[in-house]
């Protein structure tokens, strides 16, 4: 058996780029290894078996051996079920990969966050409004992550009370505040039956996924730095232009 060598594990793409003349770089989600990168040798080549199936968004079985960082990649099959993603459920489906390429730790065994992966992807696929699939997505990430905080009790360690407005803080507990009309810098202004309805799981409200937006872009830009994501930049201008 080769060094390393490790079979038929769950994963999806997330990025893929050209190494050598005729190889692939993979970076892939795996559901007991995490997020790490493959070499795809000949994965170019016109007859590769490889090379239809390394697509984002498409459910795989992958085998690869190697111990070192970067690992080779063996045998890929495909496990079938979603269909290939176009126009704005693209955009939306590298939304999720660019999040985990930025926020996803390397090499860390995490079946939570694959399973997670694997979920939105697949209700992505669906007939369903995107706008509530990220806004989940994002906040069960942060959640995983250990950034989301609690949404049903404040800082004084009071439930949340539905008709009251509370300031959000990185890293903090909504506080409870008088009525004000505008946030301090590196905080937003929500409504508690907002935090409620997000703590309960619940996006179907139009206005619950706008404070939902506010809060999980507050807390991603604090994680994500100064470097914005070229995918949400992306899906402003495609809402923009549907105005």
């Amino acid at each position: 058996m080769q060094p390393g060598k490790v079979d038929r594990q769950p994963a999806y793409v997330l990025h893929s780029q050209p190494y050598k003349e005729t190889s692939l770089l993979v970076e892939v989600l795996t559901r007991d290894y995490g997020r790490f990168t493959l070499v795809a040798r000949g994965a170019r080549r016109p007859r590769s078996d490889l090379r239809g199936l390394l697509l984002p968004f498409q459910p795989l079985q992958l085998s690869w051996f190697g111990k070192s960082e970067l690992r080779t990649l063996h045998v890929a099959d495909w496990r079938g079920g979603v269909p290939q993603f176009a126009g704005e459920r693209l955009v939306c489906g590298f939304y999720l990969n660019e999040l985990l390429l930025r926020l996803a730790p390397r090499d860390d065994p995490a079946p939570e966050l694959f399973k997670l992966y694997d979920r939105g992807v697949r209700t992505l696929a669906g007939d369903v409004q995107f706008g509530n699939v990220l806004r989940r997505f994002e906040l069960d990430l942060l959640t995983l992550l250990g950034y989301a905080p609690m949404l049903a009790a404040d800082a004084d360690e009071q439930a949340v009370a539905p008709d009251a407005q509370y300031l959000c803080r990185f890293g903090e507990p909504p506080q409870r505040v008088a009525p004000i009309e505008r946030a301090p810098a590196r905080s937003c202004l929500l409504p508690g039956s907002s935090l409620l309805a997000m703590a309960a799981g619940d996006l179907g409200q139009a206005q619950t996924r706008r404070d939902a937006r506010l809060l999980t872009r507050l807390l991603l830009d604090e994680l994500l730095g100064p470097e914005p994501l070229a995918t949400r930049e992306l899906l402003t201008t495609l809402y923009a232009l549907a105005d």
